[in-house]
């Protein structure tokens, strides 16, 4: 079965530009008076946008950014289209060394007349070499400047004679669904392909292990491989984006496509020129949705907001007061309507500066003054992980279909977890408990906000529960924590 996946923009190599054609033709246009004329931003612009090839010498490693995102670094064997190369053109089965050395492309565009270049970090990430080519058809080397995987952001230095012509720069911030957007760059290998389209969303956060921290333009704009890297313009010629990936389980364009905020890329351009990395806020917390379970078990009145689950010891969240079982509602007066919005406006927070995070506690709201901290640059904040013993000690809940044990301190200090901190599902045997994911080893840390460390403690927080009613257990599980709502059936429910 096809799943759709994430896929990048950029050319694996060369020789897959001839079996990528077949362009589909685009269905007819409405009339010109219902149409915006995109003449005149073209003929601009146009001259700023750079054709982008990296190469490498032997194949692209699987650890980079491209292979992560479904990208080919090499032919597919099984493809069909592989095979009508072979046939048609005596491509050999297995690739020559010469193949091995192979270049991908991809689009970017000048955003200084002294030749600094903005593109996608999987564009150029790890390549030996990289060259730029013009609308004068000239072709130069480019220096990377510096990159950010998290932001998928590079910037690259060319040295040419005279002043390049350079991009306008635009307020992605200010951009709503339903504009008119236009995409310039090189799909397939075609230079100077012109694309339009609408912006079909704003602050889509993707969820994604890779960019967690990025809110993209979602536009219906046909930009397929290749675009990686390019520019997006609103109806003013500035650019808004810098087109990024696409939804397909095809490799191809199929109405989705999603683009840098130009905000967020030149915020990292300026750091990349002041200091040579990017750096990000940290708060130093894990949250989770809000499901409806748990807006029934906090008496929400809606599932927005973000669930704190964890707070890293020694973080600016601790340091502030916060704490498991808080709901985030806003962040700096931004409101947080799921989890997926809260990663980025943290990370976009210059570290040491202070913030205003709106919680609700205890069904009361309050605002919490934080001092961000700085996200580690190799790795993310360090999470205490271990497998639970199993003491002697049990409790059960035949409401909630689950047993639970006493942790020595063995596994507590395994765990990361103070003393008195938690307890240990050692069986599950109702259907509710085992359709929310609950397994033997779990530590249940919390029930209905009020903490428990031992068995007693649980049976006691859990004795007077009624069918119908939710209980709300904050879980571990391994080194991530995380709300689950039970709901406990009623006669005739499972």
């Amino acid at each position: 079965m096809n799943r759709y996946t994430l896929r990048t923009l950029t050319c694996g190599i060369l020789i897959s530009l001839a079996m990528a054609g077949g362009v589909q033709a685009q269905s007819a246009a409405p009339a010109a008076s219902s149409l915006p004329d995109f003449t005149g931003i073209v003929q601009k612009n146009a001259p700023a946008v750079v054709h982008v090839e990296a190469k490498y010498t032997g194949k692209k490693s699987s650890k980079g950014r491209s292979a992560a995102r479904g990208m080919p670094s090499a032919p597919d064997d099984d493809d069909p289209q592989m095979e009508m190369f072979r046939r048609f053109f005596g491509m050999p089965t297995e690739p020559s060394p010469e193949e091995q050395q192979h270049t991908a492309l991809g689009s970017g565009f000048i955003i200084s007349g002294d030749g600094y270049i903005l593109t996608n970090n999987h564009v150029v990430e790890g390549a030996d070499t990289v060259t730029v080519r013009l609308q004068d058809h000239r072709t130069l080397n480019a220096k990377v400047v510096g990159s950010d995987p998290q932001y998928d952001i590079a910037l690259l230095k060319v040295d040419a004679k005279g002043n390049l012509p350079a991009v306008s720069i635009g307020d992605s911030r200010a951009l709503k669904a339903g504009q008119w957007v236009l995409a310039i760059g090189s799909p397939f290998g075609f230079d100077y392909t012109v694309t339009q389209g609408i912006v079909s969303a704003v602050g889509r956060n993707l969820g994604s292990q890779d960019q967690p921290y990025t809110s993209f333009i979602q536009t219906d704009v046909p930009i397929n491989r290749g675009n990686s890297g390019g520019p997006l313009f609103d109806l003013q010629g500035r650019v808004v984006g810098v087109n990024s990936q696409i939804y397909s389980n095809t490799g191809g364009y199929q109405g989705v496509a999603f683009s840098i905020p130009i905000d967020v890329a030149m915020n990292v351009v300026k750091q990349i020129k002041e200091k040579g990395y990017v750096s990000r806020g940290q708060l130093g917390v894990m949250v989770q949705p809000v499901s409806d379970d748990i807006a029934k078990a906090f008496k929400l009145d809606s599932g927005s907001g973000a669930v704190v689950t964890q707070v890293s010891k020694g973080s600016a969240a601790e340091k502030a007061g916060l704490h498991a079982g808080d709901v985030i509602l806003s962040y700096n007066g931004q409101p947080i309507n799921s989890s997926a919005d809260l990663p980025p406006l943290v990370g976009q927070t210059p570290p040491g500066s202070k913030a205003t995070v709106q919680i609700l506690r205890d069904g009361k709201k309050q605002d919490v003054a934080v001092t961000v901290g700085e996200m580690p640059r190799d790795k993310n904040a360090v999470l205490a992980s271990g497998d639970a013993d199993q003491p002697a000690a049990h409790a059960g809940s035949t409401a909630l279909g689950l047993s639970v044990q006493d942790l020595d301190s063995d596994a507590r200090q395994q765990l990361g977890l103070r003393a008195g901190e938690g307890v240990g599902i050692s069986n599950v045997s109702g259907p509710v408990a085992a359709r929310a994911g609950l397994q033997p080893g779990d530590v249940i840390l919390m029930v209905n906000q009020k903490k428990v460390g031992s068995a007693a403690a649980f049976r006691d927080a859990t004795k007077d529960t009624k069918p119908g009613d939710t209980v709300l257990l904050l879980v571990r599980h391994g080194d991530q924590s995380g709300f689950v709502g039970l709901t406990v059936p009623g006669s005739g429910d499972e």
